[in-house]
């Protein structure tokens, strides 16, 4: 597995999360698999998304151990122990609380939620490893990554919601770790859609983000 310390220089290596949410089990197992394939292998798949348990587990079978494979929209204590016993090995949060405490006590490297300056406080207190900016198209965009860089110009920040190609590049040139990108590139693939449009997405966030 890879080690904890290594995921802030992963994210800053790869620039780019992506984020699978899926009706088909199938079709979301074959994106997260055409998404690696594709030069993206910093993956989250959501849990509100159909039998994201399954999926991960699929895709740990397929993918080995030394590759990071989140699990996103982790709540609760519960849902932390479940995606660690899926098989993987970094925690995705909407925001803080007893999802990131458990996930934190397992030892699992978390990218928890925030919006607030409070929030940014309370989630380095609490261990989090990297910090998602959520819904960060709601509350300015770049503008607000910019913002909160001045009172926490070291933390590493990873914007996510609403964030296309552009946005992508705006958010990175102000020195956004990475960026958690969901619908404007997975599309509809993981409900069964085109693969070769996937990889057509994938490659244009690849290059905006190298």
């Amino acid at each position: 597995m890879p080690d904890l310390l290594d995921f802030p220089a992963a994210l800053r290596a790869r620039r780019l999360v992506a984020i699978v949410r899926g009706t088909d089990p199938e079709a979301s197992f074959r994106t997260v698999m055409t998404l690696a394939e594709s030069g993206i292998p910093l993956v989250e798949v959501s849990l509100s998304g159909a039998d994201a348990l399954g999926v991960l587990r699929r895709a740990r079978a397929e993918l080995g151990a030394d590759v990071w494979l989140g699990a996103g929209t982790v709540l609760t204590a519960k849902d932390a122990r479940a995606a660690a016993d899926a098989g993987a090995n970094l925690i995705v949060t909407p925001g803080l609380g007893a999802g990131v405490d458990e996930a934190v006590r397992l030892g699992l490297v978390v990218l928890g939620g925030v919006l607030t300056p409070t929030d940014v406080i309370a989630a380095e207190a609490a261990g989090v490893t990297a910090l998602k900016i959520f819904p960060a198209s709601a509350v300015g965009g770049p503008a607000y990554l910019k913002a909160l860089q001045g009172p926490f110009p070291r933390t590493p920040f990873v914007p996510v919601g609403g964030v296309d190609a552009a946005a992508a590049e705006a958010y990175l040139a102000l020195g956004a770790v990475a960026v958690g990108v969901g619908s404007p590139l997975i599309g509809d693939a993981a409900d069964g859609g085109d693969l070769a449009a996937l990889r057509a997405r994938a490659a244009e966030f690849v290059k905006v983000t190298s």
